[in-house]
């Protein structure tokens, strides 16, 4: 395992990939590669007999298997041909129909506030029209969206900005956007593509390397996919959970959900959010995990709980803790806040803990209270802890922690079943969510896991659920094997996965148990040192949080 207190260690890297292009892959339990070729393994791909569940049937689809060691393969995956009817338009922001003067445009509406914004376009001049958005049905999410307005249809990007100035002109905010990236009712099933999508499989009986998590030297700081796997040698890597990247969200590269390294909890849950539990021989599982946090005084009854692990007190990154505002219930890019909280840090978050107002005590390695700070920034002691309070939990925490007292720091994940999650030096845990597959079947829930949010007009569903963006996805299929997959997207080239196509995806790969994971710009897939997908950041490959690292070496 590699963690942040140990030097990245260098991997020998020197078996040859081979490269296997095909029509479809090769039944599981049968090699792809010719007699005598190299890496043969069964490791190919879940589900063979079976294309894509995504676009028109039939359409052509080519998958390319590179074997990158015995038991672990990379799949390249092209499938559909670009589609002339896919253009560009704009589309505009409709102003809101609440009483709050402070309340932002949407890009949905009600049918009548929609015409009403187009008709006061066309009498400017603009060839405006209203367009009613369904969204495929989840499982607890979906349906009738609303209505858009949109206007022209434009063969580049840059066509459509003299009608994005004729409707700022009338007032009103615009952007050009691709029609091939909307993902409503009924448009998969007539889409021609194009897509591009990259799958990992391990499989744990053959694959005796490691597969593992890596937020790099420290938590707070954000690194790329591929720096990460360089720095620890990986065979292949994906990017991992979801993270902070406003520093008015707290510390830019902590994770926004549940964190577990070498069996040590390092981020707690987004309330009972999906997370992708990795243990020993590589076996991985998808499991909503709560989790429980004290911290108790020797000699004294009591003690006090613990509302967060390593992020900034106050500060709560997609919601989901307890005596949040405006929510204890996740919801997702959203930063919901706390004034009274109590949270624990370890040597692993960085340099320093947050620094401002509140409380800050110093526990040393043996839990001993070696200092009472009257304001928070400290560095953490070696295999102890800092415990930050603001508000109303500083005089509470001031009263617990003594100088020269001891203090015990418990932190555990609970799993479903309420029972304590099972951890080893060999066990990581990754954020994601929402659900894409349960036992085989499509179960994807964007509401319980915070892509919902009430009083918007849809407009956060629509954009992160609805449209199609760049794609990462984990999952486990049948036979144990471990599925990590990116799809590429927000370009014209590879249009992205909507959350209903990323569930389909999953399932007609072999995945019997899926989640997503963060994707959009921070999507990337690294082999052999090279980032092999097309990350969609104007500036190339996003730092992130953590990722997912196909190691090597043999877990300890």
């Amino acid at each position: 395992m590699i963690t942040p207190n140990h030097p990245f260690r260098r991997a020998s890297m020197a078996a040859a990939a081979v490269a296997l292009p095909v029509a479809f892959l090769a039944p599981a339990g049968a090699s792809s590669a010719a007699p005598g070729t190299a890496h043969q393994t069964a490791a190919v791909a879940p589900d063979p007999s079976a294309k894509l569940d995504l676009g028109a049937p039939g359409l052509p689809e080519s998958r390319t298997v590179t074997a990158l060691a015995p038991g672990l393969t990379r799949t390249s995956i092209t499938r559909g041909t670009p589609n002339q009817d896919f253009f560009w338009t704009a589309e505009v922001a409709v102003p809101s129909t609440s009483p709050d003067p402070d309340a932002p445009a949407s890009a949905l509406s009600t049918q009548a506030q929609a015409q009403k914004v187009a008709d006061k376009l066309i009498a400017a001049g603009v060839v405006a029209r209203v367009e009613h958005v369904q969204s495929p049905q989840l499982a607890d999410a979906g349906g009738d969206l609303g209505y858009r307005v949109r206007a022209g249809h434009f063969t580049a990007k840059a066509g459509g900005s003299a009608t994005v100035a004729q409707i700022q002109s009338a007032g009103y905010k615009s952007s050009v956007i691709y029609s091939g990236w909307d993902g409503d009712e009924g448009s998969s099933e007539n889409d021609h593509g194009l897509w591009k999508l990259e799958v990992l499989t391990i499989d744990p009986k053959e694959f005796r390397g490691d597969l593992t998590s890596s937020f790099g030297p420290n938590l707070e700081d954000r690194e790329t996919t591929s720096q990460l796997a360089d720095a620890s040698g990986a065979l292949a890597a994906t990017n991992g959970g979801y993270f902070v990247m406003d520093p008015a969200a707290g510390a830019p590269g902590d994770p926004a959900g549940s964190a577990v390294q070498a069996g040590k909890v390092l981020s707690e849950p987004v309330g009972d959010r999906p997370s992708l539990v990795i243990d020993a021989k590589n076996e991985t599982s998808i499991q909503r995990l709560h989790w429980h946090g004290k911290v108790t005084a020797s000699g004294k009854a009591g003690g006090l709980s613990l509302d967060g692990l390593n992020r900034v007190p106050g500060l709560i990154r997609n919601c989901g803790g307890t005596d949040d505002t405006p929510t204890n219930l996740p919801l997702h890019d959203f930063t919901c806040t706390d004034v009274n909280e109590i949270v624990a840090f370890t040597p692993e978050f960085g340099a320093t803990t947050p620094s401002g107002p509140g409380l800050e005590a110093v526990l040393d390695a043996q839990g001993t209270v070696t200092a009472v700070n009257n304001s928070r920034g400290t560095a953490v002691p070696a295999g102890g802890h800092t415990l930050q309070a603001v508000g109303t939990d500083a005089d509470k925490l001031a009263a617990l922690a003594e100088p020269g007292s001891r203090l015990t720091v418990d932190t555990e994940l609970i799993n479903d079943g309420g029972k304590p999650l099972r951890t080893s030096p060999t066990t990581d845990v990754v954020n994601g969510g929402p659900t894409l597959v349960e036992n085989g079947e499509l179960n994807v829930t964007a509401k319980r896991d915070g892509m919902v949010r009430a009083g918007d007009s849809n407009s956060f569903f629509y954009g992160w659920v609805h449209k199609r963006n760049p794609r990462t996805i984990a999952g486990v299929d049948a036979q144990g094997r471990t599925l990590l997959v990116t799809a590429d997207g927000r370009q014209t080239t590879s249009l992205g996965l909507s959350i209903k196509e990323a569930a389909d995806v999953a399932r007609s790969l072999g995945m019997v148990n899926a989640i997503n994971l963060d994707g959009g710009g921070s999507t990337a897939m690294v082999q052999g040192g090279q980032v092999v997908n097309s990350p969609s950041d104007t500036a190339g490959e996003r730092p992130v949080g953590d990722a997912l690292l196909v190691l090597p070496g043999r877990k300890g």
